[in-house]
């Protein structure tokens, strides 16, 4: 694998500026069930306001991954699902872990 090259970096306040109407970060505790391999399970997380259309920008976990793919999507009015799918080899079941989302809302 090669590394990236001409890596040119803009870091500022002033990118996304005007260009959400809405966002929402949120801090909420998740523990899954155990995802056996080739399979896949989700999670959902109650916040009020968002709803189909708004996107999910970012996600982060407080736990090793485990190889596990994961993605984050406004489902239904007030309701983020988080999907998780497994193709490592074996079942992982992963800690209770801490999530932040980043979600916005376009003008």
């Amino acid at each position: 694998m090669a590394a990236a090259t001409a890596v040119v970096l803009n870091r500022d306040n002033d990118s996304f500026r005007g260009l959400f109407s809405d966002t929402w970060t949120v801090t909420c505790t998740l523990d899954s069930a155990s995802v056996a391999d080739q399979a896949a399970g989700t999670d959902t997380v109650t916040i009020s306001g968002v709803a189909l259309g708004d996107m999910v920008i970012g996600m982060s976990a407080g736990v090793d991954e485990a190889g596990l793919v994961r993605r984050a999507y406004v489902s239904a009015a007030n309701t983020v699902t988080i999907a998780t799918t497994n193709t490592t080899g074996g079942s992982v079941n992963l800690a209770s872990t801490t999530v932040k989302l980043v979600i916005a809302r376009m003008v």
